[in-house]
């Protein structure tokens, strides 16, 4: 039996579950905005999300699966411990996605992945074996850990910012418009939620498809870092599964929970949020599209009416972000060390 196909296979498979996840958990908040505002029903806002979320893969690239499937390094590992490893990584990642998401909690899939792989790979293999990308930084290169972690911070501001700028100048525009401009405004958002959705696959997806990447690199089925179509194909095909799976309960908290939303507010943050997260995927930044959709809301309620955004249900998210990155570490080192202790008890 070739034990490292098989292995190789299994890991594919928990990574592609990931990828799912990551769509009824991180993607949903896509959804969030259209409902709350009332311009589509919760299956109209799933099926228009569905399809775009689809077509961002296939169109945008492979920059943040280059960025992903680079950031740790166990090529000089044997083939199956190096197999195995990434997969007890991944397991912590998809573990605290499923814990966040049942206690309804807009956590952070980016962060849970990159907690998880930079966790037991330091671990199990030593932390030179981490791109931290720090060397690079001070000659002028933004790689690694270092790319990845400045991703993740920078763009809930970024988010924040543009959704306060683009708020005031909406309204500026639109300050002598009559009310029926909601009717018009509730139409321009299945543009804008179809717009925020491919830039979500365009982001999100590319995740996983790294992971798989580096996965056929380490077990010797392709001869170099280059993600093939049928990855492209499956990641897309696995977050959109999600996506149709589920994800109401984030909804809430993000759509309903921190601000409430008018189709003008809807519109902006979809604009925001779709405007960040493509710009990061073309740069290769991985991003949190909880994070961007959130700062983008929080950024316009800020620009409106301060005292009327729930910053108490902003402060419960930023906790549950900087909590991610080690929780999801700690669930795949606990992973690694169970496994390693059953295989040397088997042995």
């Amino acid at each position: 039996m070739n034990w490292l196909l098989t292995l190789t296979v299994v890991t594919v498979i928990v990574v592609v579950l990931f990828d799912y996840t990551n769509g009824f958990h991180d993607a949903s908040n896509i959804v969030a905005t259209i409902v709350a505002s009332r311009a589509a029903t919760p299956i109209q806002a799933v099926i228009l999300v569905a399809v775009f979320e689809f077509l961002g893969p296939l169109l945008a690239g492979t920059a943040v699966a280059d960025t992903i499937g680079n950031f740790v390094n166990v090529r000089d590992l044997p083939a199956a411990p190096s197999v195995a490893i990434v997969l007890c990584g991944v397991l912590g990642a998809i573990c605290w996605n499923l814990l966040t998401w049942w206690l309804a909690i807009p956590s952070s899939s980016s962060h849970a992945l990159v907690g998880g792989l930079v966790g037991v790979v330091v671990i199990a293999a030593g932390p030179d074996h981490v791109v931290w990308g720090v060397g690079e930084l001070a000659g002028g290169k933004l790689v690694g850990v270092t790319k990845v972690i400045l991703a993740l911070l920078l763009s809930p501001l970024v988010g924040f910012v543009v959704g306060f700028v683009i708020h005031r100048l909406m309204r500026l525009l639109l300050r002598a418009a009559r009310p029926t401009v909601n009717r018009s405004l509730r139409r321009v958002q299945f543009v804008t939620a179809a717009g925020l959705a491919f830039s979500h696959g365009a982001n999100d997806a590319q995740k996983s498809m790294g992971v798989i990447t580096m996965l056929l690199v380490l077990g010797g089925y392709l001869p170099r870092f280059e993600v093939p179509l049928w990855v492209i194909v499956l990641c897309a095909t696995a977050v959109t599964a999600g996506i149709l799976s589920g994800g109401w309960r984030i909804v809430r908290t993000v759509g309903f929970g921190i601000y409430k939303l008018r189709p003008l507010h809807a519109v902006d943050a979809q604009l925001t949020a779709g405007s960040v997260i493509l710009g990061a995927a073309l740069f290769g930044a991985p991003v949190s599209t909880t994070h961007v959709v959130t700062s983008s809301i929080m950024g316009i309620g800020a620009s409106e009416r301060p005292r009327a955004v729930r910053w108490q249900k902003g402060k419960e998210i930023v906790a549950a972000w900087v909590v991610t990155i080690p929780a999801a570490a700690t669930v795949a080192i606990l992973i690694y060390t169970v496994a390693s202790w059953l295989i040397s008890s088997v042995n």
